[in-house]
């Protein structure tokens, strides 16, 4: 079975959208960019190699396709990987190696397919019904420091309920907190002070 891990960078109030740059309708566009130094630099490098199988939402596919075939030097591999997209409008791109799913059954299969880990970048809607179907293996978080009060979250309604194990941390000079976690089972409950 492949583990899908999500990597994201996201605000103290757990906003991801548009970390890079601008986008419509959203004045906080490249909120990331101020934090970005070389130890976030390094660790993203980190995080890329080697490069895996990527399951895509359709505009972030849309965003890397439109670059990420003449920068190769910037991330090795990517132009080989299998890039996985889900929509229900988009049926074939002239990226190499790029294969349509049209819903979570379609997921569900690649997860229990034999193959590399899949690695989730952006795509805001999709990593939502992966968390709302349990379908989450891993989060990579680049936290940070930060809040935005508005903007598309990671956890929305709708996340089910899920523990996660912290397998790895650092923080950068730049404040930004790198965090791995892997899934660990149910929620528990119980009383404190009891």
């Amino acid at each position: 079975m492949r583990k899908i891990i999500v990597l994201e960078f996201i605000t103290l109030d757990g906003v991801m959208q548009a970390p890079g740059g601008p986008e419509k309708d959203f004045k906080y566009g490249g909120w990331s960019t101020p934090y970005y130094d070389e130890a976030l630099d390094k660790i993203a490098e980190e995080q890329k190699q080697p490069a895996k199988d990527l399951l895509l939402g359709r505009k972030t596919f849309e965003i890397f396709a439109s670059f990420w075939p003449e920068h190769e030097d910037i991330w090795p591999g990517i132009n080989d990987v299998t890039k996985y997209v889900v929509s229900k409008t988009m049926k074939k791109s002239d990226w190499k190696n790029s294969v349509f799913l049209k819903n979570v059954d379609d997921i569900k299969k690649l997860k229990k397919s034999e193959g590399s880990d899949i690695q989730v970048s952006g795509s805001g809607n999709l990593v939502q019904t992966l968390l709302k179907h349990d379908l989450v293996d891993e989060l990579w978080l680049l936290i940070h420091p930060l809040t935005l009060g508005i903007g598309n979250k990671l956890f929305a309604d709708g996340t089910i309920p899920a523990a996660f194990t912290l397998v790895e941390s650092t923080a950068t000079p730049s404040g930004v907190i790198v965090a791995n976690y892997k899934r660990a089972g149910e929620v528990k409950t119980g009383t404190m002070g009891a």
